[in-house]
This record gives structure tokens, C-alpha cells and sequence, in this order.
């Protein structure tokens, strides 16, 4: 399962809507994510999705004789329709694998609950939670900020900060993925920041990148190196909020910066998945 995205300029108002899901939405914020859409070249189809399918049919390779199907919480095929597909080709269990390796109760949580509603008990739930720690992701990602001698800065998608009032897990999780990653890479030094705030007059975890880089810059630093742990593919996230808006903030204050190339559907990241269903499902690994 991922978020999804909108597949053409055109569907940005529909696909904004249903992120919203009824709520008020300021015509200025509407806007501005169609103009990040248009900065991307997204005009008639979308490379987004294209690298969540790509992870899909490669996945489906990896596991051979199980069936994988995508569903997306917020854009087409829904998670319904994936739910449906599968109990259709005569699944009796469904293992549910969000591409995103730490859980909230504000985002993992709800792609639980829609599965689980568009299954209504016609098959077997199998769930995988949370995946921060898994080994093979944890060498993945060390693996592309081994040997540099840049500031390393682990982020991942800003949330309220009233998850913390009940206990939520995810800062914790993405902390703990950031210092295993740190160990395994051997780095003797290292920061995390926030990301992707988004404006709803409430307040979101920070630090927030583009006042980390302020402060960074501030303690002298040179060469930031960004290793984005919350996320897995080339998204909006990632090509805007990084490449764009971080990007351009480090230009301004005189730092060198780069982000490590993103596991997408690469075969190393396809393991680790491939790895996680064997496991969900009881069946050994052919790793």
C-alpha cells in the first residue's frame, strides 16, 4: 500500500480533496501544491506512481506464486479495489505491507482500517506494523552514507505533535532507525529533522529541515549529506521538499548539499519486502 498520487495536473483538486476528506481547503494551499506538481513536469501522467508500480510487479517477481496488488489510501487503485482483486483470485489470507517503515497511529493505523474494511473478514488479515528496524532496510540505507565526510541528516515526514500526548511511537521509531543506520555506516556524527509540514494551524514535530540547515550553517557546518529514513521512493517529498525547497535553502546559506539516491524499486529494497511477507506468511527465506 502507498499514499498515492495524482496521476495528471488535471486530478491534483480531486486527489487534494480526498487527502482533506471534506474538510475546508484554502484555495492558496490548493495552489501551491498544483504548482509543485507543475515543477515536477507532472502535466499527463505521473512518474510517482510509476515507481510504486514498478515496486509492485518486481515484488511479484521476487515472491513468484504470491499475488501482489497495489492499493493506494488516497488515489486509484484504492486499497478497497486491491482487497477485492485478491479475494476475487481466491486469497483466503492478505498480508497488508504499507511502503512506509514506521508506524502512526495518524498514517500506518488508518491504512490498517481501511483493509480491513474492504476485507470484512472474507480473508485473513496479516498485517505488518511497522518495519523501522529490519535489517536488510537498516544495511540499505547505510550502505549510501558509509565513508562520507558530509553532516549526515536523517528526516522523515513531519506529524502533530499531538501523537506524542498518547504514547505514539513513530518519533521513537524513526530515532531508532537513524541511530542503527548511524552504527552500521560507522558515522561519528549525525542530526535528524523533520520535513513536509503541513499548514493546518497546529504545531508538527520539528526541527524542520530548512531551520536545521539555519542552525547547522550556524555551528559550522559545510556539506550536508540528507538520508531521508521515512521514505522509500522518489516522491513529492522527495523531489519538492528536498531537491527544490531544501536545496535552494542550502544554496542560499553556502552548503554543499546532497541526498542519498532513493531504494525505489531497486532488487536490494525488494528483498527486504519480499523478506517481510515470507515472514508474515510463515514461509522460510530463500535469503
Amino acid at each position: 500500500m502507498a499514499y498515492g498520487s495524482p496521476e495528471r495536473l488535471a486530478d491534483v483538486p480531486a486527489y487534494y480533496a480526498d487527502i482533506r476528506g471534506g474538510r475546508t481547503i484554502r484555495p492558496e494551499l490548493l495552489d501551491d501544491l498544483v504548482e509543485r506538481y507543475r515543477g515536477l513536469g507532472i502535466e499527463h501522467e505521473s512518474p510517482l506512481n510509476a515507481i510504486t508500480e514498478e515496486t509492485r510487479a518486481a515484488l511479484a517477481l521476487e515472491l513468484g506464486d504470491v499475488p501482489v496488488f497495489t492499493g493506494m489510501k488516497h488515489w486509484t487503485p484504492r486499497i478497497a479495489e486491491a482487497a477485492d482483486r485478491a479475494v476475487a483470485g481466491g486469497a483466503d489470507t492478505v498480508v497488508g505491507l504499507v511502503l512506509a517503515p514506521h508506524y502512526s497511529s495518524l498514517s500506518i493505523a488508518g491504512y490498517r482500517e481501511q483493509l480491513e474494511e474492504a476485507l470484512a473478514g472474507r480473508a485473513e488479515l496479516v498485517f505488518v506494523e511497522s518495519w523501522h528496524d529490519e535489517p536488510g532496510f537498516v544495511d540499505l540505507l547505510a550502505d549510501r552514507v558509509r565513508g562520507t565526510d558530509a553532516q549526515v541528516v536523517f528526516t522523515a515526514h513531519s506529524l502533530p505533535e499531538r501523537i506524542l500526548e498518547t504514547g505514539d511511537p513513530y518519533r521513537d521509531q524513526l530515532l531508532e532507525t537513524s541511530q542503527l543506520v548511524a552504527e552500521r555506516a560507522g558515522l561519528r556524527t549525525w542530526t535528524f529533522s523533520f520535513q513536509s509540514e503541513s499548514q493546518t494551524g497546529e504545531p508538527w514535530l520539528e526541527p524542520d529541515i530548512l531551520d536545521h540547515l539555519d542552525d547547522l550553517h550556524g555551528r559550522g557546518v559545510r556539506d550536508v549529506l540528507v538520508c531521508p529514513v521515512g521514505f522509500v521512493a522518489d516522491h513529492l517529498e522527495i523531489r519538492w521538499d528536498l531537491d527544490h525547497e531544501a536545496a535552494e535553502r542550502a544554496r542560499q546559506l553556502g552548503l554543499s548539499f546532497a541526498r542519498i539516491e532513493m531504494p525505489n524499486a531497486e532488487p536490494a529494497f525488494v528483498a527486504v519486502l519480499a523478506g517481510l511477507v515470507r515472514r508474515a506468511l510463515g514461509v522460510p527465506s530463500e535469503a
